[in-house]
């Protein structure tokens, strides 16, 4: 019977977890595809300093010798499981450069070099799989490069980063803030001691331009969108926004228009009613809207071990089957032929039109609200609804809610800009896009 033999760059959380499902699943995976799947050699530069050990692996095939590991004759598929950028690029262009197939689980590198990375895998005809480093064990990545390869897919919307999804449900469900919640996600080891990749929405825009890039066909450049997180979201937003009907979540969202492609990532209400907003906890969700599929949700555990370990460890089966029918490349790296491809325009997020939630502190006087509402009139936008609390938050001001019909961006800020300049508001406020129109918060 022919062996495939792995090597693994990486020997950390996704590294271990890779090692030992490959290793109790053997069986199975044999009777799947035809032939062993063998984890024959491990490169991590701390495994020898910290002992490291991973099932099924004698502890003698275990080093910190990346470079020997990738110019082993007796690999056949390398899987990059260490994360980070410049490392990881060179690991993955060696790879490409003698011929070898690669698994990655690596988002960054993808976001960031990408085009790069893509441009050798396909000059030397060589697979690359990269499952895991979109939403985890969420197959999307195939989705998108098979199922829907004769579909034009005109918007991809969802919730791309665990750690915020736990942060934002707990603060619905059980009504505390912020930081008392991302204390607690830290405990429990959903966020990071230093959690500003994921609250500051970076993840999320990693794993968005990916999407972007094959779905479209185009280059994405982190550097060119909008990138909100979640830091500045309140318990009281969180709570009147359950009033109006709405959840609050972290959406990275990119959507095909006619003058280029409009990609974002930012906190948005979604109705409560929408299939997205139900996804809780450390959950991710994506949606693709297509010409002829319809809009489809795909729901599933994002991060982990685990979930980590079964994407990366389906994409070298399907290398390894290739490999065993001797196919080298069988679908294009970004999706679409490289001279298919083309540079999409990134919008400008100033025209972007959509509804927005508006939370300002105003002192409880006569005629203030008359003077909002004509700054809002100003900027030719209509209000929707607005909520007046009574209860005074700090030095008689009281919260201010306001819903606007759809409006231009730049004329919501403009808006802004002179309300908080009125004597009667407070200089702190805060202000959520509204995601209700779209086919990915409309439909179920």
């Amino acid at each position: 019977m022919k062996k495939i033999s792995v090597g693994l760059i990486g020997l950390g959380t996704v590294g271990s977890g890779v090692a030992k499902l490959l290793y109790e699943q053997k069986e199975l995976i044999r009777r799947r595809i035809g032939c062993e799947i063998v984890v024959s050699r491990i490169a991590d530069r701390g495994a020898l300093k910290k002992k490291k050990t991973a099932v099924g692996v004698p502890n003698e095939n275990i080093d910190t010798n990346i470079i020997s590991l990738i110019e082993d004759e007796n690999i056949d598929i390398v899987a990059e499981l260490i994360g980070g950028l410049e490392d990881a690029r060179k690991y993955l262009l060696k790879c490409f450069d003698l011929g070898k197939p690669v698994v990655t689980a690596n988002k960054a590198v993808l976001a960031v070099h990408g085009e790069e990375i893509f441009e050798a895998a396909f000059k030397s005809n060589c697979p690359i799989g990269y499952e895991a480093s979109v939403a985890g064990s969420v197959p999307i990545i195939r989705n998108i490069r098979e199922s829907f390869a004769s579909d034009d897919i005109y918007e991809i919307a969802g919730i791309l980063n665990g750690t915020c999804n736990y942060i934002l449900t707990e603060m619905t469900e059980k009504k505390v803030e912020f930081l008392a919640t991302l204390e607690s996600a830290q405990k429990l080891g959903y966020a990071e001691a230093d959690p500003s990749f994921d609250i500051d929405g970076i993840d999320a825009a990693h794993k968005i331009a990916i999407l972007a890039n094959i779905a479209f066909g185009s280059p994405v450049n982190v550097d060119n969108f909008f990138i909100e997180g979640i830091r500045n979201i309140h318990s009281l937003d969180v709570q009147y926004a359950t009033e109006l009907g709405y959840v609050i979540k972290l959406m990275a969202i990119a959507r095909q228009e006619e003058d280029g492609l409009d990609i974002r990532v930012h906190p948005a209400l979604l109705p409560q009613e929408n299939s997205v907003a139900q996804v809780n906890g450390v959950l991710n969700a994506v949606s693709i809207s297509t010409s002829h599929a319809g809009p489809q949700v795909f729901v599933g555990r994002g991060a982990g071990s685990d979930p980590t370990a079964s994407a990366v460890v389906s994409d070298i089966i399907e290398l390894a089957r290739s490999n065993v029918l001797g196919v080298k490349s069988r679908v294009p790296a970004a999706s679409f032929l490289t001279e298919c491809r083309k540079s999409l325009n990134i919008l400008d997020r100033d025209l972007n039109s959509t509804k927005f939630y508006l939370r300002l502190s105003v002192l409880d006087s006569p005629g203030a609200l008359s003077e909002i509402t004509g700054l809002f009139s100003e900027q030719n936008i209509s209000i929707e609804t607005v909520l007046q609390k009574g209860k005074s938050v700090s030095e008689g001001y009281v919260p201010l809610v306001i819903m606007t019909h759809e409006a231009i961006e730049k004329d919501m800020s403009k808006a802004i800009e002179n309300i908080v300049k009125l004597e009667v508001v407070h200089s702190e406020y805060s202000m959520v896009r509204v995601e209700s129109n779209h086919s990915s918060a409309s439909e179920d």
